[in-house]
């Protein structure tokens, strides 16, 4: 059996931040694999956000970390996020959203005072027609946004933090201590 390999405390420290926070009781966190090609050292989270019962969001966050640094980086940490959720026909075909997107990311590192740098990403917005036997529920759409950032330091709940606001905005939740308002609308009768 090899021995055990000693951690970076920068890594350490870093992975210890993104375990510390609690996130809104709709947003589920897990820890899974993390690509090991990616960097020397990596660690992952993975992310449900359930509105109503429903699954309406998902989500992964990997922290890579090279001690050598990497130039593209900027620094030795670099966090990526993959994030999709459906959306509302009329949502998903606004011209704006890939904007609006990007905004929910950049606003919630910001609010978080979640230090960052060398952001960059995409935000794709899609939309699906069913046919033949595959037909089925009406035209369906979908945001995705995959975004990367380096953290100015090693205190990384604060982008956890943010990285959950993200989630919480592209599943549609009201803000944290405000309730949506049920639907007015009269029972259909038969």
């Amino acid at each position: 059996m090899a021995p055990p390999i000693a951690l970076p405390e920068t890594f350490a420290r870093a992975v210890a931040g993104l375990r510390s926070p609690a996130p809104r009781p709709e947003i589920t966190l897990e820890e899974v694999g993390a690509p090991q090609r990616l960097a020397p050292f990596t660690f992952a989270l993975s992310a449900t956000v359930l509105r109503d019962g429903d699954e309406v969001a998902t989500g992964r966050l990997i922290l890579l970390h090279d001690p050598a640094g990497h130039e593209a980086w900027q620094g030795t940490l670099r966090l990526v996020t993959y994030v999709t959720a459906e959306l509302e026909v009329d949502l998903a075909a606004d011209p704006l959203l890939p904007g609006v997107g990007w905004t929910w990311l950049t606003d919630a590192l910001d609010a978080q005072d979640a230090g960052h740098r060398a952001i960059g990403g995409t935000v794709t917005q899609t939309m699906s027609t069913r046919f033949g036997d595959l037909a089925g529920p009406p035209t369906a759409g979908d945001i995705e946004i995959r975004a990367s950032w380096t953290p100015v330091d090693d205190d990384l709940a604060p982008h956890l933090l943010g990285w959950c606001a993200l989630l919480a905005s592209t599943a549609g939740l009201p803000p944290p201590g405000v309730t949506a308002l049920a639907d007015r609308r009269p029972a259909a009768t038969a």
